[in-house]
């Protein structure tokens, strides 16, 4: 009996505090926009300071934060049902994703306290994570139903989605507060290469069109924001068209198989 209660603690304790994670991580994103620590929130530091970085995106495109947070607590609703409790790799998740929360609480400090160098590091502690999530949750022993698929997989796809082009406009960030620019324009092309390079593998690889759709919403932005700048501008729509083609061929394809 105290064997079993003991595995019960373990069962519940850890779904437990990955949704206290997600929700002490959302309450600190909604203060840093109330409350900013220096008087000026993520988004005026970077419509200041970094707007002549030009891989950061339009500011509509941070809006996907309300579906982020709004997917995460589904995640963390669904993961402590009863019977998603003794799934192994909801639990490993789990602690992946409390890490990523406390990085993500940790990289909202050190942005607005102007540590831009040291914020790259904890958005590392966010990325690498999410991908341990990512690879964890696509393990073969892990149930192919659609509520797993969708309360399980898909919002880590958002959530990874998302950070992996944050990582990417972060280090742009880190690198022009210490005043390097190299050639802006080339440099922000190879980013948005680089960031739809990784949409294309995970599409393939993975067959998931969520992460890729949440890159193709950031190109857009970006080409929206540098419209002026006609190089970047047909750069990112292409890299646009290219992964919105290559979502519908995997969707249609997939609904192929399933008919």
């Amino acid at each position: 009996m105290q064997e079993s209660n003991s595995e019960l603690n373990q069962n519940i304790l850890t779904p437990l505090a990955t949704l206290l994670a997600i929700i002490i991580a959302f309450i600190v994103n909604i203060w840093s926009n109330i409350f900013p620590l220096g008087g000026d929130n993520i988004g005026k530091i970077s419509n200041t300071i970094f707007k002549d970085v030009l891989i950061i995106p339009a500011n509509y495109a941070f809006a996907i934060w309300g579906l982020i947070y709004l997917s995460l607590f589904a995640y963390g609703i669904f993961q402590l049902l009863p019977g998603q409790r003794n799934n192994l790799n909801l639990r490993k998740s789990g602690i992946f994703l409390i890490i990523a929360c406390i990085a993500q609480s940790i990289w909202v400090y050190l942005f607005l306290t102007r540590m831009f160098l040291a914020s790259i590091i904890a958005m590392l502690f966010i990325l690498i994570p999410l991908i341990g999530i990512f690879l964890q949750l696509r393990k073969p022993e892990n149930p192919t139903s659609q509520n797993f698929r969708r309360f399980a997989q898909t919002p880590i796809s958002i959530y990874l989605g998302w950070i992996s082009v944050a990582t990417i406009v972060n280090v742009a960030c880190g690198l022009y507060s210490i005043g390097w620019t190299g050639t802006a324009t080339l440099s922000a092309i190879v980013m948005i290469a680089i960031a739809s390079a990784i949409a294309f593998l995970i599409t393939y690889r993975f067959q998931d069109t969520t992460y890729t759709w949440v890159t193709v919403w950031a190109l857009i932005a970006i080409a929206i924001k540098h419209s002026s700048n006609t190089a970047l501008f047909l750069s990112a729509i292409v890299c646009t068209i290219i992964l919105s083609v290559i979502i519908l061929t995997q969707t249609f394809n997939k609904t192929i198989r399933n008919s």
